[in-house]
């Protein structure tokens, strides 16, 4: 992160019928994240194409507004324990990537 307004992506894989209470999880822990740091935007995604043993889930973190330098280490540390108690679901580990908003 040089400065520029970080932006986080976190991917990880979930069993066929657990992606639905893994999904209301991270909204639960997300919609605290947001309130406990004003601008903060959090989506999930879930990837199309689901195959027969797992199905993918992304978290996205940023920040509304270009005045921030973006999602720091203190911040990603936050999610990850934040995101502790997905343990249970995960079918892997949770992979972190970090993008540099351009616009």
């Amino acid at each position: 992160m040089n400065g520029e307004r970080a932006e986080l992506y976190v991917y990880y894989r979930v069993a066929p019928a657990d992606w639905r209470a893994a999904v209301q999880a991270v909204r639960e822990l997300q919609r605290r994240l947001c309130a406990e740091h004003p601008g903060l935007i959090a989506r999930v995604l879930r990837r199309p194409g689901a195959s027969a043993d797992a199905v993918t889930l992304m978290e996205i973190y940023a920040f509304d507004d270009g005045r921030r330098a973006g999602v720091d280490a203190a911040l990603r540390s936050r999610i990850d324990e934040a995101a502790r108690p997905l343990a249970p679901w995960l079918a892997g580990p949770r992979q972190t990537e970090v993008f540099d908003a351009l616009d």
